[in-house]
């Protein structure tokens, strides 16, 4: 079993150095180039999230006792990928130096300021989005454990008045046994 997990922690490994290595090549390009590799790197991104998601798997079927230090590394794994996906939304909006000027013209000084403060403007809205994105998997996480909860405790319920169903035949059963020898009604099993 945990064979599968260092298996899946060395194509984490692998997938996020191509993915950081392409994030850093993403503002230095323009046009189609750019397009394709923002989508390729976008694919790529949704392959760690599967990943992920089958390391996930793994770690809940592994032992109790063992699975801690996987989850711990599962946890840590967790925070690098927000990372990558940070810096993936941010390489997507930043420019390169040649850009800038292109599509600001050579007197781009006058308006660094206006630029810096779209940047920033953009950086709050993607921070925002990703919380958003982050509660928005939360809440469907609580709301299966909540349906798989309900189910248990239902699955509970049932169990319980059948038991008490059982015993009350049983007590009625056994008091019409004492009173009458030949009772028509079937014994209880429980005596």
């Amino acid at each position: 079993m945990s064979s599968n997990f260092e298996a899946y922690e060395q194509d984490f490994g692998t997938l996020t150095a191509e993915i950081t290595n392409k994030i850093g090549r993403i503002p230095k390009l323009g046009g189609e180039e750019k397009t394709q590799l923002v989508l390729n790197v976008d694919k790529q991104l949704e392959e760690v999230r599967e990943l992920m998601e089958q390391m996930d798997l793994e770690v809940r079927e592994l032992p109790i006792q063992s699975r801690g230090m996987y989850q711990s590394r599962l946890k840590s794994y967790k925070g690098e990928m927000e990372k990558l996906e940070k810096d993936f939304k941010r390489s997507r909006i930043a420019y390169s130096d040649e850009v800038r000027n292109e599509l600001l013209g050579e007197d781009a000084g006058s308006s660094e300021s206006q630029l810096i403060k779209l940047r920033e403007e953009r950086a709050h809205l993607l921070d925002n989005t990703e919380k958003l994105e982050r509660s928005s998997r939360r809440l469907e996480a609580g709301y299966q454990i909540a349906v798989e909860t309900g189910a248990h405790q239902r699955r509970a319920r049932e169990k319980e008045v059948y038991g008490r169903q059982s015993g009350l035949r049983c007590s009625l059963f056994g008091s019409r046994k004492s009173t009458r020898a030949s009772s028509p009604m079937p014994l209880c099993v429980c005596e």
